[in-house]
């Protein structure tokens, strides 16, 4: 029986981060996304857009160097890189809108196997749905990537043949990182780009319990 342990969340944005081209501008989405700033690799320069109207961010601030003037759109404070800006957040959201990031990273609730996203609502009572700019990150970025554990805390895939909860997006996702391992979302469902060691793609179709193509030039 092999043995395989999950990526922590500060080597999954590592993993996250190696994937970003030199030159891309980026949004970061709420929670887990935001750690891909403290990994991205030295001599690659990547704008980081944030949708309350932030280019040019820098890695997360050292304790007791917050400046609470200076947050992202999840509200945690940010630093700002020579070159940076501020601007309206309707300047941001036609930046989002028209096609000008390269990449978001988002979170989810749910990814089907072709890429429909679901991240703004569960549907459970008492819950506070909160879209944000999701959507129209979502739809306008060039490649929509999303980092997420694998599955819940019910111990549930968070990949699934059809999402179950309200849609974000249809098609729009066309990569999942996880703890476990990282997929291609493609037309034909999912593919397998890379897995933790000692996790065969047999043993992941049978966590997520769907069909998993073989990597491209694997078997």
């Amino acid at each position: 029986m092999t043995s395989y342990q999950r990526r922590t969340k500060d080597e999954l944005a590592q993993r996250i981060a190696q994937d970003i081209h030199d030159g891309a501008y980026v949004n970061l989405g709420i929670g887990m996304p935001t750690l891909v700033a403290n990994h991205l690799p030295e001599g690659v320069e990547v704008v980081l857009h944030s949708e309350n109207g932030i280019l040019g961010m820098g890695p997360a601030p050292e304790a007791g160097h917050e400046d609470y003037d200076l947050i992202n759109a999840g509200k945690q404070p940010v630093t700002l890189l020579p070159g940076g800006a501020f601007f309206h957040h309707s300047d941001s959201f036609a930046m989002m809108r028209g096609g000008h990031l390269d990449i978001c990273v988002l979170g989810a609730f749910q990814v089907s196997a072709t890429g429909d996203l679901a991240n703004w609502s569960t549907g459970e009572s008492g819950s506070i749905p909160a879209v944000g700019g999701a959507m129209d990150l979502a739809i306008g970025a060039k490649q929509t990537w999303v980092m997420m554990d694998l599955l819940t805390k019910k111990g549930e895939s968070k990949l699934v043949q059809q999402c179950s909860y309200p849609l974000t997006g249809l098609a729009c996702v066309k990569r999942v990182y996880t703890d476990l391992a990282t997929f291609a979302c493609t037309a034909d469902g999912l593919q397998l780009i890379d897995a933790v060691p000692g996790l065969s793609r047999e043993t992941l179709e049978g966590i997520v319990g769907l069909p998993i193509a073989a990597a491209k030039g694997a078997e």
